[in-house]
């Protein structure tokens, strides 16, 4: 055997241990994920519904509240957040093991007691801290527990919603914006394909909904570009608020008294406004979208103050779907005002303020395909490039880092929420 066949076979034999490496884990992940994502499920649909039958469980809130800090601080998980998850991939942060249960318990707690949350926040951490404990059971190095942890963050979103595509795109293109792993892209599909037929085969139903999109003409363009404009302007509302309350709760150095504080908040804001900002609100967000009505044209403001109330007091569970529930009931809404179908203006408003909290176009779009269908992916794909473009440097992680500019074929490597066009950058 010559020298170039040598080095021929070694090159092959490395993509061959390369692909079944990655076979092993990111099944065993996906496996994992979709078990552990289909008790989450079926947690927070329980407790929902006993929620919705006993509503006096809402002044448990204070306390509940009380019980999930004690939780955090016994497990040593205090502080730690999807922002800790995409710091695991920029610089390796080793994730604990017990974030899992403190997540998982704090949020199905959060949910029971009413408070304003969604899951698929939590479900990145969860799915990020499976992803890097199996990585370390695979023994992994540290370049390869960055992939894992990215897989892991695909496979639970997969299993969640039943947007396998979706979900992969975005956990490879959320941590830097500019930038794709690339390296990522077999693992962390395997994985959330694996996850989602593990949630389906389980009794989980994909999320999904039925929209009449309309026929594709200059007008309606220039009515979705329109809505896509003044989801870029709620967006960033949206990340100045929750961001905002954050700082302005943490004035209550007692992490306890925080949050006691922020449940009779929320307690107060439910008599005030109703039950239809409690929990994750995708009921709401299905009325909005099939039935087309909302309950008052502001309930995306009311929405965004339960939700910032919520999170920034300390209950725990993800912006995500509150994100779905402001866009949603914002695009229903507005829809009338612009001269686009209701239900259709919905879903539009869904993906578009997704888009810009998060500042992921291509991953909002296929979102927005995989729940609405590919027929309208035209009208998505245009909202969603404007609310990137329109929504500047703020997103839902600070951890985040946006590389390119968003204005000009230009480096800029900055973290969002601490940069804004026209500064200069190091």
């Amino acid at each position: 055997m010559n020298k170039r066949t040598k080095t021929a076979l070694r090159r092959w034999c490395l993509y061959g241990w390369t692909f079944a490496k990655w076979t092993m884990a990111a099944s065993a992940i996906g496996v994992v994920c979709g078990l552990i994502g289909t008790m989450f499920h079926f947690g927070v649909h329980e407790v929902t519904a006993f929620r919705g039958t006993h509503p006096w469980v809402l002044y448990l809130l204070p306390l509940a509240g009380f019980v999930i800090v004690s939780f955090y601080k016994l497990t040593e998980t205090d502080g730690l957040g999807t922002d800790d998850i995409i710091d695991a991939v920029h610089a390796g942060k080793r994730l604990p093991i017990l974030l899992l249960p403190a997540i998982f318990f704090g949020t199905v707690l959060t949910h029971l007691c009413g408070g304003s949350a969604g899951r698929e926040g939590a479900a990145l951490q969860m799915g990020g801290t499976i992803g890097q404990c199996m990585g370390r059971t695979f023994r992994l190095d540290d370049r390869d527990l960055r992939v894992a942890t990215l897989a892991g963050m695909a496979a639970f979103f997969s299993a969640l919603f039943g947007t396998p595509l979706a979900a992969t795109v975005f956990a490879i293109m959320v941590i830097s914006i500019g930038v794709i792993y690339h390296v990522a892209l077999y693992p962390s599909l395997l994985a959330a394909l694996v996850a989602y037929g593990v949630s389906v085969r389980l009794g989980v139903e994909p999320t999904r909904f039925t929209v009449a999109v309309p026929d594709q003409s200059v007008g309606m363009f220039v009515r979705v570009a329109a809505l896509g404009v003044l989801c870029a302007l709620v967006s960033i509302l949206f990340c100045k608020l929750m961001h905002g309350a954050g700082h302005l709760m943490k004035r209550i150095k007692n992490p306890w008294l925080r949050v006691i504080c922020g449940g009779f908040a929320v307690i107060a804001l439910t008599w005030i406004f109703g039950t239809d900002y409690n929990g994750a609100g995708m009921d709401i967000v299905t009325r909005a979208i099939e039935q087309e009505t909302v309950a008052v044209p502001w309930a995306f403001l009311l929405k965004l103050v339960f939700t910032a109330v919520t999170l920034a007091a300390g209950f725990k569970g993800g912006e995500v779907v509150p994100s779905f529930f402001v866009g949603a009931t914002f695009g229903c809404a507005v829809s009338p005002l612009l001269g686009l179908p209701v239900g259709f203006g919905a879903a539009v408003g869904l993906a578009a303020v997704f888009c810009g909290v998060t500042n992921c176009p291509v991953a909002s779009t296929l979102l927005a395909v995989e729940l609405f269908g590919a027929e309208g992916m035209l009208y998505f794909a245009l909202a969603c490039c404007l609310s990137y473009m329109l929504s500047g440097y703020q997103g839902l992680y600070s951890s985040q880092t946006i590389l390119y500019s968003k204005l000009k074929a230009q480096f800029i490597n900055v973290h969002t929420n601490a940069y804004h066009a026209g500064e200069k950058t190091e």
